[in-house]
């Protein structure tokens, strides 16, 4: 099943594609829907309502405000040798706020303070029910589902302290979606699919989820040791090889680029990177 957040009349509707069109839930976004608890699936499943057609489909953030958005660093052998780290020993954590979050196809806003942004392609899952100390072998039975994220990042605020939160939640610069593909789909296992990431129409990365060094079980199992994750949490997996910054010479995101993350399976996000523009 897939599950979206449009834009709707002035409002959100969660929504479950059906053929060509999207079914409008009665909730007000796909993170309404995971809170009704275990019947989740079957209420998305079973309701009928209005329809859009899905080529006319305005999609808002998949999650518009997540209780939590807890993203990973470093967890692709080929990110950690481009960016000259050592491997980590421990999954690296960093954190997100929800005035990052754009749609599928919103603008990216390319800071005023900055001309040092790069693109990060990212396998994105979302948290299905309440989860405290899991082990990993019960890890995916917590997970809804997963989706495609860009973790846009601006590299001179990242560096600036060692923590990376600065350069990562800068405002409108993160689209996730444009759908939730239910983890049903993947019969109970990890997904091995293909990611990749466009400037222009230039492949900029290009890997497969199979290749996270700290895999969806071993992140939901260990930050369920740290805090309760809940229905609705956002966590964005990491980045393979093929950043930006990564090059040499360096390169980054300017006006008008669109930048396009594709992840087999799950759809694809296609952004247009705009200026911000100050008073």
């Amino acid at each position: 099943m897939r599950l979206a957040t449009l834009r709707v009349l002035g409002e959100t509707r969660a929504a479950r594609l059906d053929g060509d069109e999207y079914v409008l839930l009665p909730h007000a976004d796909v993170a309404a829907l995971l809170a009704e608890g275990e019947h989740w699936q079957s209420l998305a499943a079973q309701q009928e309502g209005e329809r859009v057609v899905a080529a006319e489909a305005d999609f808002a953030t998949l999650i518009p405000h997540p209780n939590k958005i807890i993203c990973l660093g470093l967890n692709y052998a080929t990110h950690i040798k481009e960016m000259g780290r050592d491997t980590p020993q421990y999954p690296t954590l960093f954190a997100k706020y929800d005035g990052s979050l754009i749609g599928a196809h919103d603008p990216v806003m390319l800071p005023s303070v900055s001309d040092q942004v790069d693109w990060e392609a990212e396998l994105g899952f979302v948290v299905g029910r309440a989860a405290r100390h899991v082990r990993k072998e019960e890890a995916l039975e917590y997970v809804a589902g997963y989706t495609v994220v860009n973790d846009v990042t601006v590299r001179d605020y990242q560096r600036r302290t060692r923590e990376f939160l600065a350069g990562k939640t800068f405002e409108a610069t993160t689209p996730v979606g444009p759908v939730l593909v239910t983890a049903d789909e993947f019969n109970g296992a990890e997904p091995d699919l293909e990611i990749r990431c466009e400037v222009d129409g230039a492949v900029m990365q290009r890997s497969r989820t199979s290749d996270l060094l700290f895999g969806i079980a071993d992140i939901l199992a260990y930050v369920s040791d740290i805090l309760t994750l809940l229905p609705g949490d956002v966590i964005c997996t990491g980045t393979p090889g093929g950043v930006g910054d990564g090059r040499d010479p360096k390169v980054y995101l300017k006006e008008g680029q669109t930048l396009r993350t594709v992840i087999e399976g799950l759809g694809e996000t296609r952004n247009v990177c705009v200026l911000e523009k100050t008073a």
